[in-house]
């Protein structure tokens, strides 16, 4: 076979013409003869035991989709249509293509690196490895190895976590998303708990999800053998959204509450605080999972959407 020096690579979308150029046994065999040396077309024709009008057709359907090309050069009797092969290899390419790039920005926040907060028991902090602390000791929240929780719980109160503001100066932001993995605080655990919990942007309250239960029973996908089966095992992943229309829950609207009212440009940090109100109508508690414990390989993830340009209200 000849020697190429390159190779076709077509993304699976754009590949139904080629397809269809490659779609009887007669032209594959065709290719595979052009690609073994260049030939030409009577030659074609003549192995193949064809018409040389039908040798034209289905050479020429090859020729459109790329895959060889002709050319007239002399000959004995005057010019002859001589076909090359153009590649050695194809390949498609069966990945989606990646959509253009956004401004985006992506802050990944462990769930003990929390700056303030306020807790009453049933509350406690453990690591990948062992307890922090000791269990419904509020003080046990300002252990230095919270930083290394994996698991926190309490039955009111909140977390407040304070993420860099990396908005660049000018841009317009267009959404800010907080996921995060988070179910109810039962005694051990208890499917049937719910508990109304809540979210507050830079000291605005965003809304509020109720969660069903304190799910247990089973062991989490990441949650170490050391943790009992008795004990709260996984929660259920959760994302608020705020933009310029309101607040939303996994996609459905809880407030009117807008960008604009939360303010992100002009601080250097956004504070995000996740709780449990004491005059909730469901005082369930809350257990927020990291990312060595529950069902999710994930920290608390802040991603911010904005495009660049004057800020949105000046002209």
């Amino acid at each position: 076979m000849t020697e190429f020096l390159s190779h076709l690579t077509v993304q699976l979308h754009d590949s139904v013409e080629l397809a269809k150029a490659l779609s009887t046994e007669l032209r594959v065999a065709i290719l595979e003869e052009i690609m073994k040396q260049p030939i030409n077309v009577n030659e074609i024709a003549i192995k193949f035991d064809l018409p040389p009008s039908t040798a034209a057709i289905n050479i020429r359907k090859l020729e459109e989709v790329g895959l060889i090309k002709t050319e007239l050069v002399p000959g004995t009797r005057g010019a002859q249509k001589i076909c090359r092969a153009v590649y050695g290899r194809i390949i498609v390419d069966i990945e989606p293509p990646k959509p253009e790039p956004k401004n985006q920005i992506l802050l990944s926040m462990p769930i003990g690196h929390f700056s303030d907060c306020l807790v009453t028991p049933t509350c406690g902090l453990i690591s990948e490895h062992s307890i922090i602390g000791e269990f419904d000791l509020p003080t046990s929240f300002y252990e230095p190895d919270r930083v290394n929780a994996q698991l926190i719980w309490f039955k009111q109160g909140y977390l407040e976590y304070r993420f860099p503001n990396k908005i660049p100066y000018g841009a317009d932001p267009a959404t800010l998303t907080l996921s995060m993995e988070i179910c109810s605080e039962a005694p051990m655990y208890n499917p049937s708990w719910p508990s109304d919990i809540t979210l507050w942007v830079n000291g605005v309250e965003v809304g509020t999800w109720t969660s069903p239960g304190d799910f247990g029973g089973e062991r989490g996908v990441l949650t170490p053998e050391w943790w009992g089966i008795e004990n709260t095992q996984f929660g259920i992943w959760k994302t608020w959204k705020i933009s310029h229309e309101g607040s939303f829950i996994d996609g459905n609207q809880i407030s009117n509450i807008t960008l604009n009212e939360v303010a992100l440009n002009g601080s250097s940090s956004i504070s995000a605080k996740i709780g449990v109100k004491s005059d909730a109508v469901n005082v369930g508690g809350l257990n927020i999972f990291g990312k060595k414990m529950g069902n999710y390989n994930s920290d608390i993830v802040m991603r911010i959407d904005y495009s660049n340009g004057i800020t949105r209200g000046k002209n």
